[in-house]
């Protein structure tokens, strides 16, 4: 902050705020044109102004000169900032909304959370029958059809589709007694 303590005169500060109530929107409204953002834009307004502080030849210069003054300082920060942001890149949110999103199911509370309902559903499926649970397992975890399941188990198809409805349906039963869970385990 010494930089601020070297302009003490009092005039001076008087001419930049005069200056800057003068001519802040027109500067504004040109380096908003020429950079992304908003608050980028507000930041070089405000870099302008405090070389304009700590100047010690503004006070010298005539009004048409430090208007013209102003200006190439402008200029000069805009171009400043378009150097800098050619090593920088620029996401805007809304193109990684998406990703965001995706990324939060992957987060160590939704992931603690998943695993926590596949728990629960492992320790329901245990409370079927023997035959249940490998109907089950066949039908979800292999991905086999009931005319696949039923040679696999020596029953009739219609037998398999009428067990694995009926352990679907205990399934269901015992996780909607919690209340608190939905089907797909959220």
């Amino acid at each position: 902050m010494q930089l601020f303590k070297q302009q003490t005169n009092p005039d001076h500060k008087t001419l930049v705020a005069e200056l800057y109530t003068r001519y802040a929107p027109a500067i504004m409204m040109y380096i908003r044109r020429q950079v992304l953002s908003q608050e980028d834009a507000e930041d070089i307004l405000l870099e302008v102004f405090t070389v304009a502080l700590e100047s010690k030849v503004l006070g010298q210069l005539n009004e048409y000169k430090r208007k013209g003054w102003l200006w190439s300082v402008a200029h000069n920060k805009v171009m400043d900032y378009h150097r800098r942001a050619k090593h920088r890149t620029h996401t805007n949110l809304e193109d990684v909304v998406e990703d965001l999103l995706e990324d939060e199911m992957d987060a160590p509370e939704f992931i603690a959370l998943r695993n926590e309902a596949h728990a629960q559903v492992r320790e329901r499926l245990l409370s079927l029958s023997e035959v249940q649970q490998e109907v089950v397992r066949l039908r979800f975890a292999h991905g086999l059809r009931s005319p696949e399941i039923a040679t696999l188990v020596n029953k009739s198809e219609a037998a398999v589709r009428v067990m694995l409805s009926r352990a679907l349906n205990s399934l269901r039963g015992i996780y909607n007694m919690d209340g608190e869970e939905t089907h797909d385990g959220r």
